[in-house]
């Protein structure tokens, strides 16, 4: 058996854990971030958690790229899994590599496709809209001048954001909520794209096939 097989086989055996560990760390910060006043031995409990999770991930990545052929190509290629290891809150962006791996499986995919990338891109804003709101209030709920002081304005934020709408009245004001804010603004273009564009070519299939009837 070839590393690259090796690679697939680990890839295929650690998803589920991977998926579980994801649950996991988000529930960890969510905690951290939204229930003030925890006990030390509850803080010390889900920053464990927090700490071990994260070590899974860069155990995932690092074997992933021990078992390639090139190591440097795989580096190049997969560099969103990198992000995603540095920083576990954007785990939920690795759904628009699987989206662009699904797209180029087939040219003219079918029903099931769309609706499948449908579904991945609306889930991953959902969690990545949340991710964002919990970093933000993390940030910005005790910053002078701040607009965002409770989490339901961290949730208002992130999906005017999010869905590039930008209502104005709830802005960042740190520099890192700023930083959040313009990646967020970013991966909305894509994942409004990917649902868009799924739906349009869904539109297009059927027009086509009512007119050959």
């Amino acid at each position: 058996m070839d590393r690259r097989q090796r690679r697939h086989q680990w890839e295929r055996a650690a998803e589920p854990g991977l998926y579980a560990a994801s649950l996991l760390f988000l529930a960890a910060y969510s905690v951290r971030v939204l229930v003030p006043g925890l006990s030390p031995g509850w803080h010390a409990f889900w920053a464990a958690v927090t700490a071990v999770t994260w070590a899974a991930f860069i155990a995932d990545y690092l074997a992933r790229l021990l078992l390639s052929d090139h190591r440097l190509r795989f580096a190049r290629r997969r560099w969103l899994d990198l992000v995603v290891t540095v920083l576990p809150l954007l785990r939920p962006l690795r759904m628009i590599d699987t989206y662009d791996r699904m797209q180029r499986r087939r040219d003219h995919p079918r029903l099931a496709l769309e609706a499948r990338v449908m579904t991945y891109a609306g889930l991953t804003a959902l969690l990545l809209g949340y991710a964002a709101a919990l970093a933000v209030y993390h940030d910005e709920h005790h910053a002078p001048h701040a607009d965002i002081r409770t989490f339901g304005d961290a949730v208002w934020w992130a999906a005017s954001t999010l869905t590039t709408t930008g209502y104005g009245d709830a802005t960042p004001v740190t520099s890192r909520g700023r930083v959040i804010g313009t990646g967020l603004m970013f991966a909305g273009v894509a994942l409004v794209g990917a649902v868009v564009g799924s739906f349009s070519s869904w539109l297009m299939r059927r027009f086509r096939q009512d007119g050959d009837t």
